[in-house]
């Protein structure tokens, strides 16, 4: 396959572990610079950053809150100082209850807090990157955005409060900012994972869940399937698939 990722660029958040870090290593064995960026993770990330520069890579890590927007706009910023440009974007950072950071509750008792915390990052979050992704992007002549949506975005999920609603206004964010962005040079797609081994979020998920509330460990993803997907999306072999979701979910609702 020829990728076209060699030489270039590429931003990712929540890149300090699981899905992040795994599509980290895929760029850069693809040839690409790495950006990581972490809210909280930083000896994470240094650890990653390590093993993106042992694979022959440029890297650096930036620490960001993906719902602060001067934090995201200085990420961007320095991606471009750093490497030159953002090529592409994955913007992976996201929460869900887990039933240890974040509880299981029906709506009727779901608080307020817990509602902003997941929606602010799983969906204002996506608005912020995007849109100095996208404005970055626009004045380098084009790029590839992938957002990490979920396929709780399709499927309600009892407890699970604001995470669905917050990956389904991701999906609809993403083809917002396909259709606005077409004739930039710009496409934008999104990646939906089902339970996935080797996230945070799914590793407590399966110590934590209600009866009956975690997937069987055969029925559950690795993180190098979705990292795949992202950089098929990002690559010249998918230079005419725009505004689309791809479930990597081994066929969930089959």
């Amino acid at each position: 396959m020829t990728t076209g990722i060699k030489g270039k660029v590429a931003l990712i958040t929540g890149g300090a572990s699981g899905i992040g870090k795994e599509t980290a290593l895929a760029f850069a064995r693809e040839g690409a610079s790495v950006m990581v960026a972490t809210s909280r993770s930083l000896t994470a990330a240094e650890k990653t950053v390590e093993e993106l520069k042992a694979l022959g890579a440029g890297a650096a890590y930036v620490q960001c809150d993906v719902t602060n927007e001067a934090q995201v706009q200085a990420m961007v910023a320095k991606t471009v100082e750093l490497f030159g440009r953002v090529d592409f974007a994955f913007n992976n950072a996201g929460v869900g209850p887990d039933g240890v950071t974040i509880p299981f509750k029906p709506l009727t008792d779901t608080t307020e807090a817990d509602w902003d915390c997941v929606v602010n990052t799983n969906l204002k979050g996506v608005f912020l990157c995007m849109k100095h992704e996208l404005q970055q992007m626009r004045s380098q002549g084009g790029g590839v955005i992938v957002n990490a949506a979920s396929t709780g975005a399709f499927r309600p999920m009892a407890g699970f409060g604001a995470y669905g609603p917050s990956k389904t206004g991701a999906i609809f964010l993403s083809k917002l900012a396909a259709l606005e962005n077409k004739d930039a040079g710009i496409r934008v797609n999104v990646v939906a994972p089902g339970p996935t081994k080797g996230t945070g979020m799914s590793d407590r998920l399966l110590s934590s869940a209600p009866p009956g509330g975690a997937p069987p460990l055969h029925l559950m993803g690795e993180t190098a399937d979705v990292a795949r997907a992202v950089i098929w999306l990002c690559s010249d072999e998918a230079s005419f698939v725009n505004a689309n979701v791809i479930s990597v979910d081994g066929g969930l609702d089959i």
